[in-house]
C-alpha cells in the first residue's frame, strides 16, 4: 500500500501508544469499580488515577471531573436549565451559545428550543462580545456555551473575556475544549470557566470517553443525565468503561507533558503547508486568517471547487484530509461556521480542512503541497476537481 498522510486530528487522532498500553493493561482488570474486595479496589484505583490525570489537564481537582461516553454526552450533562451553584437555586431561564459551535451544543442539551438563542460571531469568526453583553443582559440567570477553539476554522475564542461578561450577569460559562485541549494551554481558572467539556480521542485516547469538569463542588447538578446507581459522584449512572477511562488519563498525561513544544513544532509545519499552499494557488483563501488559530488546523478553500470531490481526489493521492463541514452520517453539508463569518455560498461550499497532529513532519507537508498542486493545475486547466 502507498505511504498515506494524515491530516484528519481534528476528527479524531491515532490512538497514543501510552494509551494503548493502559487500555490493554485495564482490560484485563477483572473487578468491578464499585466493589470493596481487592479486585474492585484495582478498577477502582485505574479510574482514579487518570481522574488526577485528566484534572491535570485543565487545572482543575479531580473530584471535579465527571467520565462520560464522550463530548456529546459531556454536553449534554451541562446543558441544563436545573444546574445550579451554592446558595442559588432556580432554573436557568436562557441558553445562550455562539453561532459556531458544534453541533452537540447547538442542539440545546436540555433546554427548551424556544429559550435557546445564538449569539452572532464577527467576519473572523471569534463571539461578538458586545453582542453576549446585550443577550446577556436581556436574561435573569443565563447558561453560555461557548467553546475555547473552533472545530473546522481552529480559531480561538476570548473565553477569558466572555466569563467576565457572563459572570456580571449572573450567568455560568461552559466551555467546550474539546479541539483545544492538548493543543494550546487550556486552564479551567484562567478561563474564569465554570464547566469544561473534554474528548479522549481529540488527544490520543480512545473514542467513546469524555469528561465534563466542573469549576468546584458548589456547581450542582440535581438531574443527572443517567439516572441508577451512584457511580460518578452521582452525576453520571452506570459501571465506569474502566479501559477507556485508564486509556483517557494516559492520553492526557501525555498531551499535557507535550503541549508547549508540540505546539510550536506543529505552527512550524502549518505555516510551511499555508504558505505553499498560497504559493501555488494565490487565489486559495484561509479562513480566520486574521485571529489567533490552533496551531494545527488549516481551514481553506478556492472558489470553483467543492469540498466533497475535492476531499476524494485527496485521498486518491494518499492524503486524508477533510470537509469543514463534514456531518455525522459522513455527508457534505455546507458550513454553519463558515455562514456565521459571512463567507458567500461559492466560497464555503468547497472549504476543505486540513489539521495536524504528533506524527506529522516536513515529509507529510511536502506530499501535501504536492498533492495539492497536482489538483490545482487541473482545476485551472478547467479538468475540474469539482465535477
Amino acid at each position: 500500500m502507498a505511504e498515506r498522510s494524515y491530516f484528519d486530528w481534528n476528527a479524531t487522532a491515532p490512538l497514543r501508544p501510552q494509551a494503548s498500553e493502559a487500555l490493554l493493561g485495564a482490560l484485563a482488570a477483572s473487578g468491578n469499580p464499585s466493589s470493596v474486595h481487592a479486585e474492585g479496589r484495582a478498577a477502582r484505583g485505574l479510574i482514579e488515577r487518570a481522574r488526577e490525570r485528566v484534572a491535570a489537564l485543565v487545572g482543575a481537582q479531580p473530584a471535579n471531573v465527571v467520565f462520560t461516553s464522550g463530548g456529546t454526552e459531556a454536553n449534554m450533562l451541562a446543558l441544563t436549565p436545573a444546574i445550579e451553584t451554592a446558595g442559588e437555586k432556580g432554573p436557568r431561564d436562557r441558553l445562550l451559545i455562539s453561532a459556531i459551535e458544534h453541533s452537540s451544543v447547538r442542539a440545546g442539551g436540555r433546554f427548551p428550543r424556544e429559550v435557546i438563542e445564538d449569539v452572532a460571531v464577527t467576519s473572523d469568526g471569534r463571539i461578538d462580545l458586545a453582542g453576549l453583553a446585550r443577550a446577556v443582559a436581556r436574561s435573569a440567570r443565563p447558561l453560555v456555551s461557548l467553546m475555547l477553539a473552533n472545530n473546522e476554522s481552529g480559531v480561538v475564542q476570548p473565553v477569558a473575556e466572555a466569563a467576565s461578561i457572563v459572570h456580571a450577569a449572573h450567568g455560568l460559562l461552559h466551555v467546550d475544549a474539546v479541539q483545544a485541549v492538548g493543543r494550546i494551554h487550556c486552564d479551567i481558572h484562567e478561563m474564569d470557566a465554570d464547566l469544561v467539556t473534554l474528548s479522549a480521542h481529540k488527544i490520543g485516547g480512545p473514542k467513546g470517553v469524555g469528561a465534563l469538569v466542573r469549576r468546584g463542588d458548589d456547581i450542582h447538578f440535581p438531574e443527572p443525565l443517567l439516572r441508577g446507581g451512584g457511580q460518578e459522584r452521582g452525576l453520571r449512572a452506570g459501571t465506569e468503561n474502566v479501559a477507556g477511562i485508564a486509556a483517557f488519563g494516559a492520553a492526557a498525561a501525555v498531551a499535557h507533558g507535550a503541549c508547549a513544544a508540540e505546539a510550536a513544532r506543529m505552527r512550524a509545519l502549518r505555516d510551511r503547508l499555508e504558505s505553499g499552499l498560497t504559493a501555488i494557488t494565490p487565489s486559495a483563501v484561509i479562513f480566520g486568517e486574521t485571529a489567533e488559530r490552533l496551531p494545527n488546523t488549516t481551514l481553506f478553500a478556492v472558489e470553483g471547487m467543492k469540498a466533497e470531490t475535492t476531499v476524494i481526489a485527496f485521498d486518491l493521492e494518499g492524503i486524508a484530509v477533510s470537509s469543514g463541514a463534514a456531518c455525522s452520517s459522513g455527508k457534505v453539508q455546507p458550513s454553519h461556521v463558515l455562514a456565521a463569518m459571512g463567507i458567500s455560498p461559492a466560497l464555503l461550499r468547497g472549504a476543505v480542512r486540513v489539521s495536524l497532529g504528533w506524527t506529522t513532519d516536513e515529509a507529510d507537508i511536502e506530499r501535501f503541497l504536492a498533492a495539492w498542486r497536482k489538483l490545482a493545475s487541473a482545476l485551472s486547466k478547467g479538468r475540474s476537481i469539482a465535477a
